[in-house]
């Protein structure tokens, strides 16, 4: 029976011009992955809705800190996070002297490319259309997506570099070498734009290990997987220290989320600390209402308010290793509950709805607003740290405005179901974590360690980033990972459950046929030995005056052949055990 679905056009196998010949490959393309293109072209003009909106793009609270910390010579907010976004895709534009709406509208190119990517993969690794289209539906109609494409923050890049390194260690069953460094370099890039790209190492090196054949190339791809991941973190460290003075780091802000989270699960009344730390430590109404990002950032923090004084030297004391000290105190004493803050944490994206529950950053940072949003002191309407001020030292643009139509229709968008639900992550979670148990060593396992390698992505940044604290603008890496594993889950569950029907009927089938040999055997068996019972009693084997004796042979063969086929059900019980997997 022939597949429709996949058959080609009549004319594009014809003859006729090179021309005639494209159309009609073009139409076959449109015509088999119809629901892909419907759905990229919803993405498309959602995308040129959000540019026109906000121009020249929507800046956020850090935003100043990529756009100009690269200029270390004249602050330090390079030293905060990792750069990388700035030095991928900032710098080219302003040097280029472009606005930062280029910047904006390269981010809404890398989503697109991002979903077709994905795509692409899906189905080149046997995913159905269908499936593999509503995959990718999450990254081209989430509203939140579409917000942090439009705005000046490295999430997006974050995430093509992620889907760079899976779709590239995925493209082929078993990936060689040259696949192997291009992954291992894309995913390595990835912590240069966020720290919490180090995480990656893990799920990448257990897949090209397992998928590779032998225990040489195992050795040899996990090295040269390793190296190349290293090498872009060896190499931004080593600017960050040579050339910005900032130190052989990342980040120089991990101490103090280390802290954040710890003071956050402290239970300070049985907490025994050092009096000097004692301060440190915050009340629970104090922990609840600040979550660990106020804790950490905001100016009410206990961190902020406690300023001791060296009264020998009159200067005030540094109390980062004290905040340090305390931190490993709550893990030490209370392990218990700083897990139970963190799972508490990781499961908020299962949720149904986008709320903010007490102590979480705002989700209102992450959605679109009526009018340009702005975030003081950091982010104003007006004086210095005017939006139209950090516009116009970046290299032009023009002043912030809002085209008043486009934000209420996103707007309401948004809040009115243009989200990925809670539900979903967690069906492609559970999809993905199936998938990987369908792995089988003599059978064909890369469905299984695709799997393992998206699905392991995904816990990766997303549960390490929750390790400090809990931001929906840290969830947007499940758009990208979670619906793509569960479709990849779907695939193997499915595969692995045909193999197995198919199996058990052979199995049957091979039974019947014992069953059906091993009758045809006792009738000859009866044959054979009529001639000589007549022999021996004297009288004919076969004819109307043998009447008793063809009784009698009768019956042995009856009796034979019953024997042989209870034979044959346990042969086939046998058979169909030992072939079920």
């Amino acid at each position: 029976m022939t597949d429709r679905r996949d058959t080609a056009l009549p004319s594009a196998s014809q003859p006729g011009s090179r021309a005639d010949r494209m159309m009609w490959a073009t139409v076959d393309l449109v015509r088999r992955h119809w629901m892909f293109w419907l759905l990229l072209a919803g993405g498309l003009v959602l995308r040129g809705i959000a540019q026109i909106a906000y121009e020249p793009a929507l800046l956020f609270i850090d935003s100043k800190k990529y756009i100009f910390g690269t200029d270390f010579t004249n602050t330090i907010w390079g030293s905060f996070d990792p750069l990388g976004y700035s030095l991928v895709i900032l710098r080219p534009i302003l040097l280029a002297g472009r606005s930062l709406a280029y910047a904006a509208l390269a981010q809404h190119v890398l989503g697109m490319v991002m979903a077709g990517a994905l795509y692409a993969l899906m189905v080149r690794r046997g995913v159905y259309r269908w499936l593999a289209a509503l995959a990718v539906a999450p990254v081209l109609f989430d509203a939140y997506q579409l917000n942090a494409e439009q705005t000046i923050m490295p999430d997006v890049l974050f995430e093509t570099l992620l889907v760079a390194g899976v779709v590239l260690l995925l493209w082929q069953r078993q990936p060689g070498l040259f696949l192997v460094i291009l992954g291992g370099l894309a995913l390595g890039a990835s912590a240069p734009v966020r720290q919490v790209g180090e995480a990656l190492i893990a799920p990448a090196l257990i897949y090209v290990v397992f998928a590779a054949q032998g225990w040489r190339r195992r050795i040899l791809h996990g090295a040269v997987l390793t190296a190349c991941f290293a090498l872009p973190i060896v190499g931004y460290m080593s600017y960050s220290a040579v050339i910005m003075q900032y130190g052989f780091e990342l980040s120089n802000m991990g101490n103090a989320y280390l802290y954040g989270r710890a003071a956050h699960a402290a239970d300070c009344a049985t907490l025994k600390i050092p009096a000097v730390e004692r301060p440190l430590c915050p009340n629970a109404s104090v922990s609840a209402s600040l979550g660990v990002d106020g804790l950490v950032n905001s100016p009410e923090s206990p961190r902020v308010l406690y300023e001791p004084v060296n009264v020998y030297l009159g200067m005030v004391i540094d109390t980062n290793p004290w905040q340090k000290d305390l931190a490993y105190h709550v893990l030490r004493q209370q392990p218990l509950r700083v897990v139970g803050d963190i799972a508490g944490d990781s499961v908020k994206i299962f949720a149904l709805t986008r709320n903010t529950e007490q102590g979480d950053t705002p989700i209102s940072r992450w959605q679109f607003q009526f009018g340009y949003p702005y975030y003081p002191p950091g982010l104003t309407k007006h004086g210095y740290n005017s939006a139209n001020k950090v516009f116009d030292r970046a290299g032009g643009g023009g002043h912030a405005r809002v085209h008043w139509k486009a934000d209420i229709a996103l707007r309401y968008y948004q809040l009115h179901g243009g989200y990925t639900p809670g539900p979903v992550f967690l069906f492609g979670l559970l999809a993905g974590i199936g998938g990987i148990f369908t792995f089988r060593r003599r059978r064909d396992s890369s469905p299984a360690l695709a799997c393992l390698l998206i699905t392991g992505c995904a816990v990766a940044v997303l549960l390490g980033a929750d390790l400090y604290e809990f931001s929906w603008r840290y969830q947007l890496p499940a758009l990208v990972t979670l619906p793509v594993a569960g479709a990849f889950g779907v695939t193997a569950l499915v595969g692995f459950f045909r193999a197995r029907a198919q199996a058990q009927a052979r199995a049957q089938r091979s039974g019947v046929a014992a069953m059906a040999g091993g009758a045809t055997e006792a009738a000859g068996a009866v044959e054979a030995v009529e001639p000589v019972g007549a022999m021996i009693s004297g009288k004919p084997a076969a004819g109307g005056s043998a009447h008793g004796g063809s009784t009698a042979g009768g019956l042995a063969a009856s009796d034979a052949a019953a024997e042989v086929g209870d034979t044959a059900d346990e042969l086939a019980v046998a058979g169909s055990e030992q072939s079920a997997p």
